[in-house]
């Protein structure tokens, strides 16, 4: 994920169908089409078709409860010719992340989960190799010093879950917690997954499927069931990119000068690199194959990067953490005051060489498990939360404007400087008013 998605995952050409088709059932039906005054959101989506392109993907918005967009079009596989449809799901990869910190968030909000008292509270074999002290915020806000796992760890473990977890309780700090941070893109997930799991006795994924998605009536899934398998979308990917164009793309989105861009893409994403290993887990997931496309990897529960959903659900499920949604909230507006608090513009980011300074609010703006809007990702306002994922997709809320917002895509696209979600983004600012 970089650039929204990019800076996200690297914190870790194809073509799109030339003409979307672009569905606006309209009418009496208000789960479909566009409603008054949202047409610009519709006309940048059908543009995300022509330029950049895309091959199939879906944006949904919600307004105080209510849907305002769903859209959908293109093709959910090219190769097979088959069309995106209404009931078409995509994985997501990070977007995931702001779903798993829903979960633990509604526990902290029933008085379940304190997120100043130490992790080991919760999950005590976690305070081995000086965790003890380990606060669960500094989890969320990536603060914890545990982005990779020593490993060795297999694909089949890594599914397994407890081999990941046995690992982590073991694992050293790689820094004193709390006085750096950097994306855990992996961990994350584990991380969070079992204090969710240690309190409610429930995996994450059963958590949310019961507790989340249930109550709103989502297709979304952190394990995803066989039978839902023939409604996956499979990914597609858009032309590589050099060192160069990446560079060139943080230049844009930050505002930073060329100099400190270069430093920075040196330091923290050179082969080797704590966040180029952050990917790996132990060596269980190897980016140079198709593991995120095989059955296994749908099925097990990987929190921090493998739901798999629609733009409805994704828009849905944040609109009900600032409004009501058909009678459900999830969380209360006291609760996302306090989880939206950026966390990481308190410690610098681990791997920087002496005297490199990355304003976080230009790299990775990050609160207790969401990213806040700011100048690489400004969503729909300055309150505004969400996460993106590698590739492109996004969901986010704006507490101000009651704004649940989800795009996804299955044309991954890694460049910093991809405009599809960030020009949806802008509609729906201009829309907004």
């Amino acid at each position: 994920m970089l650039g929204a998605g990019a800076l996200a995952g690297a914190h870790a050409g194809l073509a799109g169908h030339a003409n979307a088709s672009v569905s606006r059932d309209g009418g009496d039906d208000a789960e479909h089409g566009v409603e008054h005054g949202w047409g610009k959101v519709a006309d940048a989506f059908r543009k995300n078709f022509r330029n950049p392109g895309e091959v199939g993907a879906a944006c949904s918005v919600y307004v105080g409860g209510r849907p305002v967009v769903n859209l959908w079009g293109g093709l959910a596989d090219r190769e097979a010719d088959r069309p995106w449809r209404k009931n078409t799901i995509v994985q997501v990869a990070s977007t995931t992340k702001g779903a798993t910190a829903i979960c633990a968030h509604m526990l902290a909000q029933r008085g379940e989960l304190d997120l100043d008292a130490p992790v080991a509270r919760y999950w005590p074999e976690f305070g081995a190799a000086g965790k003890d002290q380990i606060p669960v915020r500094w989890l969320l806000s990536h603060q914890a010093g545990l982005p990779i796992v020593d490993g060795p760890l297999t694909f089949e473990q890594a599914c397994a879950w407890h081999p990941v977890i046995r690992a982590l309780e073991a694992q050293k700090p790689l820094w004193r917690p709390g006085t750096e941070h950097v994306y855990h893109s992996i961990t994350f997930g584990f991380l969070v997954g079992e204090v969710v799991r240690r309190i409610s006795g429930k995996s994450l994924g059963r958590f949310f499927a019961e507790e989340v998605a249930a109550p709103l009536g989502l297709s979304a899934w952190i394990g995803l069931p066989e039978k839902q398998e023939r409604r996956v979308a499979r990914i597609h990917y858009a032309a590589p990119f050099s060192v160069e164009e990446l560079t060139a793309g943080l230049i844009a989105i930050t505002g930073l000068d060329a100099d400190t861009v270069t430093a920075w893409v040196n330091a923290v994403w050179a082969p080797g690199s704590v966040q180029a290993r952050a990917g790996e887990l132990g060596g269980a997931l190897d980016n140079t194959t198709d593991y995120h496309t095989t059955r296994a990897w749908r099925a097990a529960e990987f929190p921090a990067a493998n739901m798999l959903t629609d733009a409805r659900s994704l828009a849905r499920m944040y609109a009900a953490t600032v409004s009501d949604v058909d009678g459900v909230r999830l969380l209360d507006p006291s609760t996302v005051e306090r989880m939206t608090v950026v966390q990481t513009d308190r410690t610098p980011m681990h791997g920087l060489p002496p005297g490199l300074n990355i304003p976080a609010d230009r790299s990775f703006w990050m609160s207790l498990g969401f990213w806040r809007a700011c100048q690489p990702l400004p969503m729909a306002g300055p309150g505004s939360f969400g996460h993106p994922g590698s590739g492109g997709s996004i969901g986010f809320a704006d507490p101000d404007a009651g704004v649940g917002f989800g795009y996804v895509t299955n044309l991954w696209n890694f460049r910093p400087d991809d405009p599809r979600a960030a020009d949806l983004a802008k509609a729906v600012r201009t829309c907004l008013g």
